[in-house]
């Protein structure tokens, strides 16, 4: 049986509300019971100082897992951006590295690994083509190949979906590029 919409009074909404609200605890209970969390965020935040001695000149901090980025500047202030991250654990580098170069519209040519698992890529895509993966902004990480850029393609963000890098959408990696100064620490946990 249907249920007409235009049917339902004010008096049957709240007690549907109130009937909710009585039920509640038990959803709270049997969470408590299975240890099965609901509607809880897939990342927690870290503290700059368990990875790091000083702030320095800011911190970059890539949760790979929680698939986000914390981004501590030098005078204190965090912010946190949700992030692509490494289709696999092979080609995820985790650890310790710092930025050392900064590009707007970065040209973009793929490592030798890459072009050897998919020889049909262009040898090199220049910034500001649509097709250039690293999006309007790039830090350049001291390992080679690894960068911090943004990204055309904005299904990737939450998802393992790069070929080691951390991608953030365009506007986002825009703020971080602006505010991030080369020698800015960073880890990739």
């Amino acid at each position: 049986m249907a249920i007409n919409p235009q049917l339902i009074s004010r008096r049957t909404f709240v007690a549907s509300v109130g009937a909710a609200t009585l039920a509640a605890p038990s959803l709270l209970s049997a969470q408590e019971l299975t240890g099965v969390s609901r509607n809880i965020a897939s990342f927690r935040p870290h503290n700059w100082q368990d990875h790091f001695d000083s702030i320095g000149k800011g911190i970059l901090l890539a949760d790979t897992g929680g698939r986000f980025l914390q981004h501590w500047t030098a005078d204190g202030e965090m912010r946190l951006y949700p992030t692509s991250v490494p289709l696999s654990d092979d080609l995820t580098r985790l650890g310790y590295t710092e930025v050392i170069d900064k590009k707007v519209a970065p040209g973009w040519g793929p490592t030798p690994a890459m072009r050897e698992r998919n020889p049909e890529w262009p040898a090199y895509i220049p910034g500001g083509d649509p097709r250039n993966p690293l999006g309007s902004h790039a830090l350049y990480l001291s390992w080679q190949y690894y960068r911090i850029h943004g990204t055309q393609d904005t299904r990737k963000i939450g998802r393992q979906s790069s070929n080691g890098c951390i991608g953030l959408y365009n506007e986002q990696i825009e703020e971080v590029f602006g505010r991030t100064p080369i020698g800015t620490q960073v880890k990739l946990i």
